[in-house]
């Protein structure tokens, strides 16, 4: 199960199943593979309110499956500047594309000092098979 888990290279990752992409001193984040697969069918995004402070660990938003509702955490500290509203009419995205048109929000950072703190593909693909 865990071999056929797609773990993009180019991104950062939490040990709660979130992705991070750092694009030009902001972070663009959505949940793994794994946590889609984990959850299954989404069918509602509680998207987080632009504007709003987030702080690492925290939760950011909620992701409602056929299985369960869960939160997604915050894996920086910053401020919510970018929601990816699509996901409101098309939850599924989440489950289709999570790397892709399922990132959740876009994150403007204080610093990237935390985006270095997160863990890498290599150290993520053991997580899983832990």
């Amino acid at each position: 199960m865990v071999s056929t888990v797609n773990v993009p290279d180019e991104l950062r990752y939490s040990a709660d199943h979130e992705w991070a992409r750092q694009e030009e001193g902001r972070v663009r984040v959505g949940i793994t593979d794994y946590a889609q697969d984990a959850l299954g069918d989404i069918v509602f995004v509680q998207l987080p309110d632009l504007g709003a402070p987030v702080v690492a660990g925290q939760p950011l938003c909620e992701l409602e499956s056929t299985k369960s509702v869960s939160d997604v955490y915050a894996p920086l500290d910053g401020t919510v500047v970018e929601i990816n509203s699509e996901l409101v009419d098309q939850p599924q995205r989440v489950n289709e594309d999570p790397y892709g048109e399922g990132w959740i929000c876009v994150i403007e950072v204080a610093s990237l000092e935390g985006f270095k703190s997160l863990i890498g593909p290599e150290e993520y693909r053991k997580l899983l098979e832990a």
